[in-house]
């Protein structure tokens, strides 16, 4: 596993009570730019009234990743993600263009 610790030099917004949790990025029109949400704790997510596409980067408690989706379309659901203690959802094409891989640690 690799060990490198990455930052994202994006805004990132924290989501961590309920109504925070749940509404997420649901019914927003405009799409993320050098954005994200990190919404904790959370293993899985749905898309169901997004308007738009998202990567999503999914976090062990100690800032590991531990799974990657990108692309995700409105309306797709990711199950459960086994060791996911948390997830930061990303403009769509960040996961690329910043190269992220399973086991580096993002520092947020």
């Amino acid at each position: 596993m690799n060990s490198l610790t990455r930052t994202i030099p994006y805004s990132i917004e924290l989501a961590d009570s309920f109504f925070k949790r749940l509404k997420g990025l649901m019914f927003r029109r405009v799409e993320l730019k050098e954005e994200g949400l990190w919404i904790i704790p959370c293993n899985s997510i749905h898309m169901c009234f997004m308007n738009f596409a998202i990567d999503a980067v999914f976090l062990s408690k100690d800032g590991r990743i531990v799974k990657l989706v990108e692309d995700l379309k409105p309306w797709r659901f990711v199950k459960p993600i086994k060791n996911a203690y948390s997830v930061i959802e990303l403009p769509s094409g960040t996961i690329k263009r910043h190269q992220l891989k399973i086991g580096e640690i993002i520092k947020l």
